[in-house]
């Protein structure tokens, strides 16, 4: 009979916290090694366009690492093939060692997706697709003959606006490929700046990948341990939304599995209790879950990207964090409450503030147009400095010759950010 584990919210923070290296002492010199591991332990790197600072799975890597080369990603992507473009989170990179989590979604395509799509929004699919195989054949014959291509290089027959399911902007052919690289039959094997380089999978995939044909239900035995240790703990509600999002069809039932098979355990929180339904813990973290309240923690400082993977899920953020955090990309701008692509700073298990900066790549000067602090956080010099380190870094990984303070900041954290 295992024992019953309880511990505090602050540890339960802890735990998330250093569950994605964010805690610690970073490698002294990262290489794609440490990529790798970083990858591995959160379970992917989603992917945005936006590049206000610079492209999010940057700045999630730069967060964990420190300044690296950019290029070890780039080779571990394009050349060596150990991560692979696929769908996690959201659009993601992910690790070629979890093909064949992914291999099943492909097989199945597109019955298995996210649940919250539904099964019009499949049967729509399984239509278009239907109606388009000459289609399929024509971008899949140009790839064997003349790939890799971009989108662009396809000359489109058709040019006809598809319409529906969110795609009325796209051509006939950069829909088709968007299907095929969900089915598995096409991948992204480059980039030339922010345009995917297509070509088949069977090019591209390395000799060494698997392909072994996992059940959903071997898939979510996987996926439901690799997500509960990314996040520390989690309940049902915060599993399903992390590493496989939406896609844990049969979760519940998942959960009663593993915890039979011992793999995983119920943890209370006992000064605070959180949320509604039990709460995980997998049974391999429980020792490390142990040492938090000794001096084996140890806190940083540094800032997140919008969409890293310690705070995606904003309910989950809110219920242990106490931080309310919403994208205001989309807001107008006269309605923004902090800014277009704040940054969260994060000092140990806490958010003590918001950063809105822009890197002006022209002019090579990193501009931090306000500083927020949130209510309680610390206002001694110490922290100042601190911040102001890890800003100094990021303009350093960035190219940057210059930070320049346009915008408010916190009257005692102004003894460095300025």
């Amino acid at each position: 009979m295992p024992r019953k584990v309880t511990t505090t919210l602050e540890n339960v923070r802890r735990l998330a916290v250093a569950k994605q290296h964010l805690a610690g002492k970073r490698p002294r010199n990262p290489d794609s090694d440490d990529i790798l591991e970083v990858t591995r332990s959160i379970g992917c790197l989603q992917l945005d366009p936006i590049s206000a600072v610079a492209p999010s799975h940057l700045i999630v890597l730069w967060s964990r690492l420190g300044i690296f080369d950019t290029s070890e990603l780039d080779k571990l992507l394009w050349s060596d093939k150990k991560l692979f473009e696929y769908w996690a989170h959201q659009a993601s990179i992910v690790l070629m060692e979890d093909y064949p989590l992914y291999y099943h979604m492909m097989r199945a395509y597109p019955d298995v997706f996210l649940k919250s799509l539904g099964p019009v929004w499949r049967a729509r699919v399984k239509k278009w697709l239907g109606k388009n195989s000459d289609l399929r054949t024509y971008v899949l014959t140009e790839l064997k003959q003349k790939g890799p291509l971009l989108s662009r290089q396809f000359e489109d027959k058709t040019r006809a606006k598809p319409r529906g399911i969110g795609w009325s902007s796209w051509s006939d052919v950069s829909r088709m490929l968007s299907h095929l690289f969900f089915k598995g039959e096409v991948m992204v094997v480059g980039r030339q700046g922010k345009q995917k380089l297509w070509d088949i999978s069977e090019r591209f995939l390395p000799s060494w990948v698997s392909k072994k044909e996992l059940s959903e239900t071997e898939v979510e035995y996987e996926a439901v341990q690799r997500s509960l240790r990314a996040l520390g703990t989690a309940n049902e509600s915060e599993l399903s939304w992390h590493f496989l999002r939406g896609r844990y069809r049969n979760l519940k039932d998942t959960l009663k599995q593993l915890e039979a098979d011992s793999k995983i355990q119920t943890v209370e929180i006992t000064d605070s209790p959180v949320g509604n339904g039990e709460r995980y813990i997998h049974s391999q973290d429980i020792p490390l879950l142990d040492e938090l309240d000794s001096d084996q923690w140890e806190p940083r400082v540094t800032l997140l990207s919008p969409f890293d993977n310690l705070f995606c899920d904003r309910a989950r953020t809110k219920l242990l964090f106490h931080f309310d955090y919403t994208i205001e990309i989309y807001t107008p701008q006269n309605k923004r409450k902090y800014g277009y692509y704040v940054l969260p700073i994060l000092y140990g298990d806490k958010f003590i503030g918001r950063m809105d900066p822009l890197m002006d790549r022209k002019n090579q000067k990193l501009f931090v147009k306000a500083v927020h602090a949130e209510p309680g956080a610390p206002k001694d010099k110490d922290t100042s400095r601190e911040i102001r380190d890890s800003v100094e870094e990021l303009s350093q990984f960035l190219g940057a010759k210059q930070v320049v303070y346009s915008g408010k900041v916190p009257k005692y954290w102004q003894s460095h950010l300025h």
